[in-house]
């Protein structure tokens, strides 16, 4: 099925948080510190507010006040990241100073160059490798170190590896840059935003400025990508926020792409050791994972940076240690994948290190530790298709064709290599809201507050309730974006169709039986004789299975009930059930690349990506979403790398020119493969997440396929032509 929204997309008709046009509208520009850290002595804003156009310059020395800044940063109603405007401290470099406001974008951007701020500036310290012996524990209980077996058991194995990985910071750059438009009417706050938790969005506003939740309304109908940047209320937002209190009219905020780098977040640094230990028939006795991941000095922030490690492979013993190095740097965020996507680099790095060691097929190691149950919580999996992605995937890429021998493969002037690598991400459903409403015209229209950043959510949505109602897909309409709507959570974490599909799900299906019910209630209706377990739908008709011959239009139904529409709201959870068994989604990942024998230049030529993702609810959609994906993967492994010149904590390639991303002459035809095996314990439509597990995996394998090419391991992403010759 196509995009439902594709059309509106494609037109331009698709309107997203910079794009609406407000009457007396203002514009804001953000101006950031020009040093890494020490306290704001002074701030010249004269020419600013004098300048043409302008409305209002804010600061710490003159804003509206946000009274959620000032409590504890304790508790659910305590705003725990950066106070914007409300201190005179500078934690990093273009922290957010000031907001010049001016009645045109151009005014503003000019006037924003006119902010002169002075400082007493601190000594910083921005340079991750050199803070790792300053690392400190993680204050939350989640990610704490983790003991299964005997500690460090790898050391004690008949073979063992034991090696360091370090991957710099990557930046999401979404094709969107983050906007916020505002508008403060009397006492009602509407607030067009790129985010992608509407709820999540409105509850931060409601937190900083102690509002009432239903004076809050935050929309977001279309997101032009996030990657995980959209997951956080960043300080552009309250700052449009306390403009549109101040001047009583629309301001509009949009980040600039340099700014795209210091205000919404980033992956952070990391550096991993992993030990592997195994016997010499390849059978794993020990894993020890250990990571450093950086975070601001002002706040911590934690991702699932060690958690495969404890669940991918049958070995007895496990350790993971997981610590945090603060640094003078803007706080970090979830990227695509977070977490795992780092660990299973490392992991699966060491994997193929240790197949080398052995001198196993480094395929074979993966099946021979194939776990059958989670050893992590020794529960039995909800559905595991792994051993079919190792095995189809090895045949549909040719695996048999590879030589062992790292260096012995070559066409011309090019080193040919076969890497490969697995990967798992847990296949999550939250709670979530959904309302149907079926009108007299036989039109459905489906309500929702998720957002949707890009991977044909409202399509997923009209498929489900399509397929649940019998109503054909062009006669339902999906309306979500706005906080007011349903409850839904974030879209991250590859739960949104699992979540909002189950809600949809679940409220279709009552209504179904409100229709059934009042189908089999009308004296004299053509259903009057059938028993409601008997009743089917298609088409916008309900019928008699056991004769199809008698059956009614819903239209025709409501008509005779006498009801213009009828509505139904559910609320939907996981059960119990789910608690029984251990839920993932998978990923094995084959890459042929060849390396230049002169230039190191590295180039993919082929790629097949296997996932076992449960029921694909599109294979368009969904395939899209797995080959993005592994877009990803490829700049991780081979472009991306944001570089600080430490001396002034700022980024040197601080732009788009600098920083390098895939391009189309980076990327091969990808190839898919989806088991399609519906798992049957975590939602009613056996789908499992597929938006991380494309990602998680393919540096690995690209890594893994450098290596065989040349014979030289690079542990230090991105792998570029300085580490090859």
């Amino acid at each position: 099925m196509d995009r439902v929204d594709g059309r509106a997309k494609v037109t331009g008709t698709a309107k997203y948080a910079a794009e609406f046009e407000i009457p007396n509208m203002a514009w804001g520009v953000m101006v950031g510190s020009t040093v890494t850290k020490g306290r704001i002595t002074g701030l010249d804003v004269k020419q600013a507010k004098n300048a043409p156009g302008v409305l209002a310059v804010l600061s710490h020395l003159d804003r509206p006040e946000a009274p959620g800044f000032k409590k504890p940063a304790e508790g659910d109603e305590a705003y725990k990241g950066l106070k914007v405007f409300h201190t005179d401290q500078v934690f990093f470099n273009d922290q957010p100073i000031a907001l010049v406001v001016a009645d045109s974008y151009e005014r503003a951007v000019h006037a924003a160059s006119l902010v002169k701020a002075t400082y007493d500036k601190a000594a910083h310290s921005t340079d991750f490798i050199a803070n790792l012996g300053k690392a400190i524990p993680v204050k939350s209980n989640w990610m704490k170190d983790y003991l299964r077996g005997d500690l460090d058991a790898y050391k004690t194995a008949p073979v063992k590896v034991e090696q360091e990985y370090v991957i710099p910071i990557e930046v999401h750059h979404p094709m969107e840059l983050f906007a916020t438009t505002a508008t403060w009417d009397g006492d009602k706050l509407t607030v067009y935003d790129k985010s992608q938790g509407l709820q999540d969005t409105q509850k931060a506003i409601k937190t900083a400025f102690q509002l009432p939740a239903e004076k809050v309304e935050v929309i977001a109908q279309y997101v032009g990508g996030g990657f995980g940047a959209g997951l956080r209320t960043w300080p552009h937002v309250f700052a449009a926020v306390m403009a549109t209190m101040r001047l009583k009219r629309p301001v509009k905020v949009v980040l600039n792409r340099q700014q795209m780098f210091t205000m919404v977040g980033y992956r952070p640094f990391s550096w991993q050791k992993i030990g592997l230990g195994a016997a010499a028939d390849g059978q794993l006795t020990g894993i020890t994972h250990e990571a450093k991941g950086s975070t601001s000095s002002y706040e911590q922030f934690t991702e699932g940076i060690t958690g495969i490690s404890t669940m991918m492979y049958a070995s007895p013993s496990v350790n993971t240690r997981y610590h945090l190095v603060p640094i003078d740097v803007s706080t970090p965020i979830y990227m695509r994948g977070p977490g795992e996507t780092t660990g299973v680099f490392a992991l699966e790095s060491a994997m193929d290190e240790l197949a080398y060691a052995l001198k196993m097929d480094p395929l074979a190691l993966r099946l021979k530790n194939f776990a059958e149950k989670d050893p992590n919580s020794n529960k039995p999996w909800s559905s595991n298709s792994l051993k079919e992605l190792y095995e189809k995937g090895a045949e549909k890429f040719g695996w048999k064709k590879r030589k062992p021998e790292p260096g012995s493969m070559k066409e011309g002037d090019w080193q040919v290599g076969y890497g490969m690598s697995a990967a798992a991400w847990s296949a999550m459903r939250w709670s979530a809201t959904a309302t149907v409403v079926l009108k007299a015209d036989g039109s459905l229209t489906v309500k929702s507050a998720t957002s949707d950043m890009g991977p044909g959510t409202a399509t997923i949505l009209t498929q489900i309730a399509s397929e649940v109602t019998g109503i054909p897909a062009n006669k339902i309409t999906i309306e979500l974006g706005k906080s007011s709507l349903p409850e839904a959570p974030s879209q991250g974490g590859s739960a949104t169709a699992s979540t909002i599909g189950s809600a949809v799900h679940d409220a279709c299906s009552v209504l179904k039986d409100k229709l059934m019910g009042m189908a089999v209630g009308q004296s004299g209706g053509p259903l009057a004789d059938a028993k409601t377990g008997e009743l089917g739908f298609e088409n916008g008709d309900i019928f008699n299975t056991k004769n199809t011959s008698k059956r009614q239009t819903l239209t025709a139904l409501l008509k005779a009930e006498n009801l213009p529409e009828l509505e139904v709201t559910k609320a939907s959870a996981p059960g119990n059930k789910q608690q029984e068994f251990s839920s993932y989604s998978y990923s094995v990942h084959f890459a042929e690349v060849h390396v230049h024998s002169l230039t190191g230049m590295v180039k993919i030529k082929r790629y097949l990506a296997c996932v076992d993702a449960g029921r694909v609810l599109n294979q368009k959609t969904g395939g899209s979403q797995v080959k993005g994906a592994v877009v990803g993967g490829i700049g991780m492994a081979l472009h991306e790398e944001a570089v600080m010149d430490h001396r002034y904590g700022r980024f040197a390639n601080g732009n788009f020119a600098d920083y390098h991303v895939p391009v189309n002459a980076d990327v091969p035809d990808i190839e898919l493969f989806f088991t399609d095996n519906p798992d049957p314990v975590l939602n009613p439509m056996g789908a499992k997440g597929m938006g991380e597990i494309g990602l998680i995996g393919a540096a690995p394998a690209i890594a893994n396929a450098v290596f065989h090419a040349t014979g030289k391991r690079v542990r230090e992403l991105p792998i570029t032509p300085d580490k090859l010759i």
